[in-house]
């Protein structure tokens, strides 16, 4: 399965960003309304960061910084691990676990083309291993599938 399978199946594959002069309080009112996790910093049309839930308690919380007054550049991830859609999940997977990150942006030929979330990668393994379970069970009991 690849990550452009992900995509496809997401029930919402929306882009949710802000900009790096947004206020860490605008960015957390956003993940709360549109109940996710991470954000996506885009300046210009330019991906530049991503913004979790993580970045907030590490770098704003723990350092004692107000999230009404701390921009989103001095707290977000700068270094992006990107992959893009032509990957297979195993490979998401992989990187998610190496590098203990929940949020994927997925980057085709230059372009933001979506994110995928450690919870996209579960659903999806599930979907998939249901639907192999039931070709099988078709196959042992001689039913068409």
């Amino acid at each position: 399965m690849n990550i452009k399978n992900v995509l496809r199946d997401k029930s919402r594959n929306a882009i949710f960003s802000v900009t790096s002069e947004t206020t860490v309080y605008e960015a957390l009112q956003q993940m709360a309304e549109k109940n996710i996790g991470a954000v996506l910093v885009i300046d210009e049309g330019n991906l530049t960061g991503i913004f979790s839930e993580r970045d907030y308690a590490r770098k704003g919380i723990l350092q004692g910084r107000s999230s009404q007054s701390t921009l989103i550049r001095d707290v977000m991830t700068s270094k992006l691990i990107t992959v893009s859609s032509e990957q297979k999940l195993e490979e998401a997977m992989l990187i998610m676990s190496e590098k203990h990150i929940r949020h994927l942006p997925v980057v085709d030929e230059g372009e933001l083309i979506g994110i995928i979330s450690i919870n996209d990668v579960v659903s999806s393994i599930i979907k998939d291993q249901k639907a192999r379970i039931q070709s099988l069970e078709s196959y042992i009991s001689g039913s068409p599938y």
